[in-house]
């Protein structure tokens, strides 16, 4: 069985490519995965035409990549780092950051994964450091990092900083003092609160009791009032009657 490949194949042949194949590793393995089709006219035309445009577009992608190259090989790119202990620098050059200050330079955006760095710079010097635009393009640039000295400016900051830092070490122990009389003076005022909170529930019940007499009184001088007032409803009464008894 005819087939055309549309992939690269190991052993087998390359796209665009017609292979005689068994019908077996045809139907259960080309054509299935999209690897190849079966090699009619119309197949035939079409898998050229396609395979023409990429080659276009391969070669056009491969003419800037050149250019850009041109644009990138031999340049020099410089950092300035504070130095620490051992000649070491303050934090590192990472592929990120020669990448970011590379697109600047140039005017085109690089991807830090082009830089071929395989650990972060950690030193002051020169570094060749290739970027690896594709298999076979890979421009050089120089890395140069600098030891970046301190201004007047910046020495009178940091003094100033550092006497600030020593005062504060100063005001630590008055501080501490101060917070120790601060507790003692809490617990002094908690001690006074839990006493007159001890003392509340004894005169919440006083003023309980004392409200309960209250309302007894207050209903007995009720029923009082009202029976009062029933007696002298009833004298009247009484009075009335014998008003009419006397008339009659």
């Amino acid at each position: 069985m005819k087939v055309v490949l549309l992939e690269d194949l190991p052993g087998k042949g390359k796209a665009g490519e017609i292979k005689e194949v068994s019908k077996g590793y045809a139907r259960n393995f080309l054509l299935p995965r999209g690897l190849a089709l079966l090699a009619t006219p119309t197949v035939i035309k079409q898998v050229e035409s396609r395979l023409e445009k990429e080659k276009l577009e391969e070669s056009i992608d491969r003419d800037k990549l050149v250019e850009l190259a041109q644009q990138i090989e031999g340049r020099e790119i410089r950092f300035k780092a504070r130095m620490g202990a051992g000649e070491r620098l303050f934090g590192s050059i990472t592929a990120a950051d020669v990448a970011e200050e590379l697109s600047r330079a140039i005017g085109s955006p690089i991807d830090k994964k082009k830089i071929d760095i395989e650990k972060s710079l950690r030193k002051t010097g020169s570094y060749e450091v290739a970027v690896k635009l594709a298999s076979d393009i890979n421009p050089q640039i120089t890395v140069v990092i600098e030891e970046e000295k301190e201004t007047e400016a910046e020495k009178k900051v940091e003094k100033k900083a550092e006497k600030k830092v020593e005062k504060k070490a100063e005001k630590k122990p008055e501080k501490k003092a101060e917070k120790r009389a601060e507790k003692k003076v809490e617990k002094k005022v908690e001690k006074k609160v839990e006493k007159k909170v001890e003392k509340k529930p004894e005169k919440e019940a006083e003023t309980e009791a004392e409200k309960k007499v209250e309302k007894k009184t207050e209903k007995k001088t009720e029923k009082k009032a009202e029976k009062k007032k029933k007696k002298e409803e009833e004298k009247e009464k009484e009075k009335e009657k014998e008003k009419e008894k006397e008339k009659d």
